[in-house]
């Protein structure tokens, strides 16, 4: 386990759905919406989201995200990091 001291707490949600059109962020079916996890930090996010957007490649209006819900928490993080 990391030692939080030394390695701050930076969570990452990983989702994604199907969208209305390639040329915005309205999904189709909210309650369809896949919920990946949440993640320590950005880099396990970073994989994750990579693995699902790789997994549906095929649909064009599949899109993963990540959200930095650390910023959502504490907006102060957000110039830091």
């Amino acid at each position: 386990m990391a030692d939080s001291a030394t390695s701050p707490q930076l969570l990452h949600l990983v989702f994604g759905g199907e969208l209305d059109s390639i040329d915005g962020v309205t999904f189709k079916d909210l309650d369809g919406l896949d919920v990946v996890g949440i993640f320590p930090n950005y880099a396990t996010a970073h994989v994750a989201w990579k693995a699902k957007a790789q997994q549906t490649v095929d649909n064009a209006q599949m899109r993963y995200f990540i959200v930095h819900l650390h910023r959502l928490l504490d907006p102060d993080t957000a110039a830091k990091n």
